[in-house]
């Protein structure tokens, strides 16, 4: 992660572009103003990652040129991930790791909390820089995740007239859904403090609140990226405000998450087991149990799937469903 962050710092990634076409070491280093011999090193580990390519030129010298992935570390651009990676890089993001073993000796501190003094939530509150991190990081995964909800189930959008982005941050994703489906009056709804630094755009209003209180009334709620902060009695909290923010006779409610059903087929997915445990961990002091992002089935609705990007539950508080494309995956009853 460090030096993916220094590539970016350096922005090697924009140098070449710019240069629209492969570069020398030499060449380089002279774009950056840095020394051949550290930039090497640094090539070094980025081409053996597969992020850069390196390959001979006509003269027999050794050229870099982008790749699908060096193009993510662009400062701009529909599809760079810079936002996201250089919040997760950040160095309060990575001062709780440093407090891991505390989660696992069951610390009543959160990680986060314990390198910061408050949670994630009141300590981006009294930072608004960091608190804009954490809507940049948001809102180029959002960039990357909505074109393609768009693109594969355009049809979750039939008959909505009004939709609550709940948790939509700087209000990215209801911008784009707007733009792809004009009739959509989209309410981004996030804290104050998140919506008062929100850009305004046509067709979006920015509602300041709290989703555990209530959440604007509408034809159907997006969530994407919010369960997963949060334990399953908080989230079976917000998805019954939810629920009763959502005109019975119109109810939906999509829910956008990101990794297969399939936890053991991929090393990657036991990754994002542990950052998912130790990123609850860094927000919340009660993680004991992993988060089932699920929802609660609507007398006259339905919910879509995308991903669901867990599928483990440890308790059984609520009756809730998840399903996709009409197939019930999950279920749950009242205890």
């Amino acid at each position: 992660m460090a030096v993916v962050k220094c590539a970016i710092e350096l922005g090697i990634a924009d140098a070449i572009e710019n240069n629209e076409g492969p570069m020398t070491l030499s060449e380089l280093s002279s774009s950056l103003g840095c020394a051949p011999s550290s930039l090497y090193r640094i090539m070094r580990f980025l081409v053996h990652h597969s992020i850069f390519k390196e390959k001979p030129s006509s003269q027999g010298t050794t050229v870099y040129v982008q790749t699908a992935l060096s193009r993510r570390l662009l400062k701009k651009g529909e599809k760079s991930m810079v936002g996201l990676l250089l919040f997760e890089s950040s160095h309060v993001m990575m001062a709780p790791w440093h407090n891991l073993s505390s989660r696992v000796l069951n610390d009543n501190n959160s990680p986060f909390e314990g390198a910061h003094g408050d949670d994630i939530w009141k300590y981006a509150l009294a930072n608004p820089a960091h608190s804009k991190l954490i809507d940049d990081a948001m809102a180029c995964d959002a960039k990357l995740v909505v074109p393609e909800i768009v693109e594969g189930c355009p049809e979750v959008f039939d008959g909505v007239k009004t939709l609550v982005d709940v948790g939509g941050g700087n209000g990215t994703t209801l911008q784009m859904l707007v733009k792809a489906f004009p009739c959509i009056q989209g309410i981004n709804f996030d804290l104050p403090h998140v919506v008062s630094a929100a850009p305004e755009s046509e067709g979006v209003q920015h509602v300041g609140g709290d989703f555990f209180q209530s959440v604007p009334k509408a034809d159907a709620a997006f969530l994407m990226w919010v369960l997963h902060d949060w334990n399953d009695e908080e989230c079976i909290q917000i998805l019954k405000n939810c629920k009763e923010a959502i005109q019975s006779d119109k109810g939906k409610c999509n829910l956008s998450l990101l990794l297969p059903l399939d936890l053991h087929s991929d090393l990657r997915i036991n990754n994002y087991e542990v950052n998912l445990y130790f990123s609850k961990a860094q927000y919340s002091n009660d993680a004991s149990t992993c988060t089932l992002p699920c929802i609660v089935r609507m007398a006259a609705g339905y919910c879509m799937l995308f991903n669901v990007f867990y599928v483990q539950n440890q308790s059984s508080t609520s009756a809730c469903s998840i399903s996709s494309s009409g197939k019930t995956l999950y279920t749950w009853q009242d205890s």
